[in-house]
């Protein structure tokens, strides 16, 4: 029997985070009765860390992970990712960015196919903006001429895989590089990858941060370390 760890970033998600949960089992439940739900508070200064607890206290099946600093999405992935004891792991972002039911398809084509992740696409993401979805088209493209990755969207939180791969390689990057790193890696140590494409659901509370002039900076900085480190 498929058994699944979801891994959920959160900071200050305080009104995305028992959505997230409540989702998760919703669509976890026709798959498998073996799944966990890691819950990752990134030093969060929102009522985020104390839902998660009373989430933890009710529900078994939940993994708390409190980071004490603010380790940004590289290294709340990695601390998730740690803790992680199931066959498969999925990474998504707790504002739920696809239907989570979309899952059960991604587990069945990852058998299918005999593939060892499965990256996710969106079919359409002009909802974002103009400048996010120019942004994006850019950023694809030129991680698919420094590294070769023919990966129609790199950066989208709808990453399905088996754990086993994470013995494989380290994970290094700290911010939402990690993404790209992860791919990069995985295909080095061997991994067939495959892509599905899904409806986009995008963001309506709070704020992503994944476009600011820093992200990009630390992106760019990112990017040319691994570039040496995969060659």
């Amino acid at each position: 029997m498929t058994s699944i760890s979801v891994v959920f970033p959160l900071f200050n998600e305080e009104d995305y985070v028992l959505r997230a949960y409540e989702a998760a089992v919703d669509a976890f439940v026709p798959i498998t009765s073996d799944y966990e739900i890691i819950l990752v508070n990134d030093a969060s200064t929102d009522r985020t860390p104390e839902i998660i607890e009373s989430l933890r206290l009710k529900d078994s099946r939940v993994k708390a992970v409190h980071n004490p600093k603010n380790l940004k999405l590289g290294g709340t992935l990695r601390a998730g990712y740690a803790v992680a004891t199931k066959e498969l792991v999925l990474y998504t972002d707790a504002d739920l960015p696809f239907d989570l039911h979309e899952v059960r398809r991604a587990v069945r084509l990852l058998e299918v196919q005999k593939a060892d992740v499965v990256s996710a696409y969106r079919f359409d993401r002009t909802s974002e903006g103009l400048l996010r979805t120019v942004y994006s088209f850019f950023y694809n493209s030129l991680v698919r001429a420094m590294f070769g990755l023919a990966i129609k969207d790199v950066n989208f939180s709808f990453k399905l895989f088996r754990r086993e791969l994470l013995s494989k390689f380290t994970l290094k990057s700290d911010g939402s590089f990690i993404d790209v790193e992860f791919l990069c890696r995985a295909r080095k140590a061997g991994a067939n990858i495959i892509q599905i494409g899904v409806d986009y659901f995008p963001r309506s509370r709070g704020v992503s941060t994944l476009s600011s002039p820093a992200v990009i900076v630390k992106i760019v900085r990112e990017m040319m370390a691994l570039r040496r480190d995969v060659a």
